[in-house]
This record gives C-alpha cells, sequence and structure tokens, in this order.
C-alpha cells in the first residue's frame, strides 16, 4: 500500500476507536447463550457485583454479574460449575478487553446441577446442620400443626383429608412458591415466620411444621436444595417434616429436617397417631389398670388380715402411754408453779425500768423530735415555693419570648404575604389592560372589515340600490314593470320613483383571455421583436 492511501485514511482518538468497537460488538451481538465452565470465581466483589471468567478447552471469555442481577439469580455461581450463561456481549475500553453481562445462569444439564448439589451437601455437612444430635423429637400429639406448601395444590388438600381421618387436628397454612424465582426466600421466610409467633394468642405457635410439595424433576424441586431453605430448616426450634416430593426424590432439606417423609401424605401420617386406636389403647389401658388396682387391692386386704391377727391386745398397747400420763400428772403441779415463779421474776425486772420518769422523758425527746421535722417541713414548703414560683417566672418569660417571636414571625410573613399580594394586583393590573387593549384593537380590526363588506360603502362610492314596494333589493331590470313604484336608496338618503317603459339592451359577454405562447400572436398584431 502506497503512502497517499494511508494518509487519507480517517484519524480517531482511542476513546472514539473503543467506542465504535463498543457499539459494533453490541449491536453484533445483542443478547447471547454461552456455555462454559466457570473459573476465577472468589465471591461477590465489595460492591456486591461479582467477576469472573467462562471458559472451555479453547477459549476465556470474562464475565460480570452486576448487583441487582445476582440478587434475582436462583443458580448463583461457583468455581468449576459449568452453566449456560444467558447476557449482553460488550467491551470494556479500560482494558481493551470484550466481556459478556450475565442475566440469567443455569446449570449446563442434570449432570451440573448433581455436581453442585454434592458440593453444597458436602459444605452444610461439614458444618453439623445434617448431624443427628441436632434433631429434635416429633410430638406425639401436637395441639397445632403448621404447614408450609403452595395454596393451590393437591398437597395441601391431601394433608388436610388424611390429618381428618386419623386425628383433626388445627392446621395452619402458609401460603408459598414452591418453584421459580424467589421461592427459596419464600419457603424460608415462612419457617422463620412460624418460629416468630407468640406461644399464646389466638395465632399461636404451632408444635409441629410440615413443608410439602408433590413430586417433580431436579429443578422443579431445587428451591428446597437452597442454602437459605436448609439453614432455616436447621435453625427451626419447632420440630419440622420434610415431605417433598416422592420417596425416591431426595432434597437437601431432607437431611437437615428432624424427620423425613416420602410423601405429603405420610408426613400427615408422622405428625397424628389414629385416633381409634388410640381410643382402643387407652380403653385397653384403662382396663388394665382397673384390674391390677383391684387385685392390689385384695393383696392388700389379706395382708391387713394377717397383720391384725399378730397385733397384741389393746390392755397390752396401752399399759406404757398410761404409766407416763401418771408420772407427768404427779410433775405438773410443781412445774406449774415453777413457771409462774419465773415469770413473776420477769414481769419484776420489767416494771422496774418502766417509771413515770423514763415515759415522761421518752414523751419529751419525741415532742422535740416532732418539732424539729415540723420546722424542716416548714423550711422545706418556703423552698419548694420559692422554687415553683422561679419555675413559673422562667417559664413566663420562656412564653413571653416566645409569643414576641411568633408575633414578629407573623408579622414578617404578612409583609411578605402583603408584598406577594400587591405584585399580583399589580401584575393584574398590567394583564387587565394589556387584555383590554387587545380586545379594542381587535373590535376595531373588526369595524373596519364590516365597514369595507356593508353596502353602504358601495352607496358612497356613487352606486344606489333599487328596492321594489316591499322593501326588498332588485337584482335585474327583468324584475321591474311598468308603474312599479321604487325607493332608491343613495348614500345620503332615500328617493322616490315610478319605473316606466322598461329598455333592454344587450351586455357584452367577456371572454377570458387565454394565455400565448411566447413568440406567437394574432395576425394582426405587431411583433415588438421586429419578426
Amino acid at each position: 500500500m502506497s503512502e497517499a492511501p494511508r494518509i487519507n485514511l480517517v484519524e480517531f482518538t482511542v476513546s472514539e476507536l473503543a467506542a465504535a468497537l463498543k457499539r459494533t460488538v453490541e449491536d453484533a451481538y445483542a443478547y447471547v447463550r454461552v456455555r462454559g465452565e466457570i473459573s476465577g470465581f472468589r465471591g461477590p466483589h465489595a460492591s456486591g457485583h461479582c467477576y469472573f471468567a467462562l471458559k472451555d478447552e479453547g477459549a476465556k471469555i470474562e464475565a460480570v454479574i452486576w448487583k441487582s442481577a445476582f440478587a434475582r439469580m436462583r443458580i448463583k455461581p461457583e468455581e468449576g460449575l459449568e452453566v449456560i450463561a444467558t447476557g449482553r456481549l460488550t467491551t470494556y475500553p479500560g482494558r481493551s478487553t470484550y466481556q459478556i453481562v450475565i442475566e440469567a445462569l443455569e446449570p449446563a444439564g442434570l449432570g451440573a446441577l448433581m455436581a453442585l448439589l454434592e458440593q453444597r451437601k458436602k459444605t452444610l455437612a461439614a458444618e453439623g446442620l445434617f448431624d443427628e444430635a441436632r434433631k429434635q423429637l416429633i410430638p406425639f400429639l401436637p395441639n397445632r400443626i403448621g404447614v408450609v406448601t403452595s395454596a393451590s395444590g393437591a398437597v395441601i388438600r391431601d394433608i388436610l383429608h388424611r390429618l381428618g381421618e386419623r386425628f383433626p387436628r388445627p392446621v395452619l397454612v402458609w401460603p408459598v412458591r414452591v418453584q421459580g424465582e424467589g421461592s427459596a426466600a419464600e419457603i424460608a421466610a415462612a419457617i422463620h415466620g412460624f418460629n416468630a409467633l407468640p406461644e399464646s394468642g389466638a395465632l399461636s405457635r404451632p408444635d409441629l411444621i410440615i413443608v410439602a410439595r408433590g413430586g417433580g424433576s431436579l429443578e422443579d424441586l431445587w428451591s428446597f436444595n437452597e442454602e437459605i431453605v436448609v439453614r432455616a430448616a436447621a435453625a427451626s426450634m419447632i420440630p419440622l417434616i420434610s415431605a417433598v416430593g416422592h420417596e425416591t426424590d431426595v432434597t437437601l432439606i431432607d437431611f437437615a429436617a428432624d424427620r423425613r417423609a416420602p410423601t405429603p401424605t405420610a408426613a400427615a401420617e408422622m405428625a397424628v397417631p389414629v385416633r381409634a386406636e388410640l381410643l382402643a389403647q387407652v380403653g385397653d389401658l384403662d382396663r388394665r389398670n382397673l384390674a391390677c388396682w383391684r387385685r392390689g387391692v385384695e393383696t392388700k386386704r389379706r395382708e391387713l388380715r394377717g397383720s391384725v391377727r399378730a397385733w397384741p391386745s389393746a390392755e397390752a398397747l396401752l399399759a406404757s402411754p398410761r404409766q407416763r400420763v401418771d408420772a407427768a400428772a404427779e410433775r405438773l403441779p410443781r412445774a406449774l408453779n415453777a413457771n409462774a415463779q419465773i415469770h413473776w421474776t420477769g414481769y419484776s425486772r420489767v416494771s422496774v425500768r418502766l417509771t413515770p420518769q423514763i415515759l415522761r422523758t421518752r414523751i419529751v425527746r419525741d415532742a422535740e423530735r416532732i418539732r424539729t421535722l415540723a420546722e424542716r417541713t416548714k423550711r422545706a414548703a418556703v423552698v419548694f415555693a420559692e422554687r415553683r414560683e422561679e419555675r413559673l417566672q422562667g417559664l413566663f418569660a420562656r412564653l413571653q419570648a416566645a409569643l414576641r417571636s411568633n408575633r414578629e414571625a407573623h408579622r414578617q410573613r404578612i409583609g411578605r404575604e402583603r408584598e406577594r399580594v400587591a405584585a399580583l394586583i399589580d401584575r393584574a393590573s398590567r394583564a387587565l389592560d394589556t387584555l383590554l387593549d387587545r380586545r379594542v384593537a381587535a373590535l376595531d380590526r373588526a369595524g373596519q372589515v364590516l365597514a369595507a363588506l356593508s353596502y353602504q360603502g358601495v352607496l358612497a362610492r356613487g352606486f344606489a340600490l333599487v328596492r321594489g314596494p316591499e322593501g326588498r333589493p332588485l337584482r335585474a331590470a327583468a324584475a321591474v314593470s311598468p308603474g312599479l313604484r321604487l325607493d332608491i336608496e343613495f348614500a345620503d338618503g332615500h328617493v322616490g320613483a315610478v319605473a316606466e317603459t322598461r329598455q333592454t339592451r344587450s351586455v357584452p359577454v367577456v371572454m377570458p383571455r387565454t394565455r400565448r405562447r411566447r413568440g406567437t400572436g394574432s395576425p394582426d398584431q405587431g411583433n415588438l421583436f421586429g419578426a
């Protein structure tokens, strides 16, 4: 290539060239679906955005997920996971690279989902969420059962039907979506919501939670494999039964739940016993208990009869107590005299201390104390009144200052409103004058147009208006007959007249002129060009 064509090339700046490349790439590849393995993912950035790469055997492309899109994704990116990404292809001029802005992410086939499921299962198991020691016992007969499932599906009907057959219990349903975007968050929120209910009240906390869903594919049941759902089930303080899918379907919530039911109907059977069987068992136990009690009473009766035969006579039993009573009766008078003497001595010592002088001294001391308290009370009342008066004066001063400030603020606001009203009045006056001027000018123009179109202007130019006896204008001579009285109107007045003999004359017909081409003319007209 010669130097001349190179000199004629268009000159770009770096930013212009980068912008042109960006538009070209975005126009040619608006939305694409790319299959590849996630590489270099270290979790969300501090800003909430995710940066990583998609690669296969022969190439690699940079990828970014914005914070808003990452929050909506059901499948989160993980290192080494093979996915199908949907997004817009664009460029990043700051590094001269092209990248894909991912808006949706899905695993590349069932194998990727199973690998992700196994990896998540190992991670949660390492944290101890699946330990048997953490699991709670299911209550034998719960007072209230909470069910987390879809309100419009057949699952809730099956559970209610089976509970009604076995042992009817109050059921509190928390409707959620069991598949699709946002369903995992709703299921976790329902489990947390049941645990947050009060223990008593009209809407009390249930004694058992059943998380149920019908059968489906692995993708349909994926919401129950989400980490947020598994952690909510493991953190539940209420015993929880998972009944997701059929017997062959296994989800991560089954490992975190306290019990796993193969079907929702089986979960209802685990929740409550059969009432008829329970009544029969209670009746059988009642009969057995009554029979045991009767046998025990009969045994005790036989033992009592045997013991009665071995007891001594009443005289032998009461001989020693009678002797003790007689001995105590002999000692009782001496004990009474000694007790009375002891109390008399005590009373004598007390009476010595209770003299009138001691009582008068005590009364004087109490009276002095009362006077002191009365003086302190008076002084306290005076101080309290002075402090209350000072406080009231302070409040009065603050109130006066506030009133003055409020009055000044209202005066300033009224002044501003007056200035505003005056300005509005001035503007209204100017607008009214302008409007009147425009209306007067329009009226003058209309008068001029009326004068120009009126027939009186024609009369002023020398014409006359002829009317018949009835006052109608006569527009043709054929309408006038001899002897007809006429009214002729001039510009300055009316004149009466009588029509005489009618005379008609022919009116020449004026033919319209036709345009002649340049260079042609009639034979009897000269040519200005001398030809």
